[in-house]
């Protein structure tokens, strides 16, 4: 193999991860090994010079990957995090100062839907308006067999990923402009649902639904709708989940790759949708999984 063409199955952390818990939402100091979200590998190409994005859970994990390749391409971004995941927002924004853009950090709970449309409103007017909407931010929590469901956590899962999507997508859709494109974060949950999921993989199908429906009508006002759906990924949120400690060192390993992703490995389907390269691209899915089957 050409040292140009890396071993997909070795490209990144590839061993048992050790035993970790965090409480919700999860912080990424306390993620062992750290995350990876492109901070040394990303390499901008002027894509998206001149847009704006907002970027809901754009604090860590996915969001941080997202937010650091869009500033490398150009954009100037906007991220929606809850208030006790300050830090890890800080960080994200010092990487898209460091890119040379304009970065805004807005602390709340997209679940408040006034808080939802005050984001929105606050995005649009320090960046001069939004071409890009990554609908991210998600909850998620182990169930211990159906009967131990407890409403108050399936409440909370339903509620930030459904309505707190709906929410800021809802706010932000009357202002986009031909050329403008909405990413959802789904995942493949919402097509293998894990029983220990059940609530979580619910709502990542219904984030589907949303894409399809939502895709068929802003076509219309030259506006593309899509979603990434990950698979296993490597961020604040596994240890914070609940798991035991047997499944976070597996984590991942039950991939054909043989391991978990890490969050860069997710940035460039981001700019993929968000960019001209995908001007045909509406409705769709498009699957980051180690090779795990939609």
């Amino acid at each position: 193999m050409s040292d140009n063409t890396p071993d997909p199955r070795h490209q990144h952390h590839d061993e048992k991860f050790p035993p970790q818990q965090q409480t919700q939402p999860g912080l990424t100091e306390e993620t062992r090994p750290t995350p990876d979200h492109g901070e040394s590998s990303y390499r901008g190409h002027g894509r998206l010079t001149g847009r704006r994005a907002l970027i809901t859970g754009g604090d860590s994990g996915i969001g941080r990957a997202v937010a650091i390749a869009f500033a490398r391409e150009g954009a100037d971004v906007a991220i929606v995090h809850l208030p006790e995941e300050q830090k890890d927002a800080d960080d994200t924004i010092a990487q898209v100062g460091d890119a040379g853009r304009q970065g805004l950090s807005i602390a709340g709970d997209l679940r408040d839907e006034q808080f939802a449309e005050q984001a929105v409103a606050r995005a649009r007017e320090t960046l001069g308006g939004l071409d890009i909407v990554v609908l991210n931010a998600a909850y998620q929590h182990d169930v211990d067999g159906f009967e131990s469901l407890k409403t108050d956590e399936m409440r909370r899962v339903f509620d930030t990923n459904i309505l707190g999507t709906l929410f800021t997508a809802r706010a932000a859709y009357p202002h986009l402009e031909a050329g403008a494109s909405i990413i959802v974060t789904s995942s493949i949950q919402a097509y293998n649902p894990s029983p220990g999921l059940i609530d979580y993989a619910m709502t990542k199908a219904a984030q589907v639904a949303f894409v399809k429906a939502l895709a068929a009508e802003a076509g219309e006002r030259g506006i593309r709708v899509n979603a990434v759906a990950p698979g296993p990924i490597w961020t604040p949120l596994i240890p914070a989940t609940g798991w035991d400690d047997t499944k976070v060192e597996q984590f991942g390993s039950d991939t054909p790759l043989g391991r978990a992703g890490q969050p860069a490995e997710l940035a460039g389907a981001y700019v993929y949708l968000a960019t001209a390269e995908s001007s045909y691209t509406s409705g769709t899915v498009l699957a980051v999984t180690g090779g795990k089957a939609l």
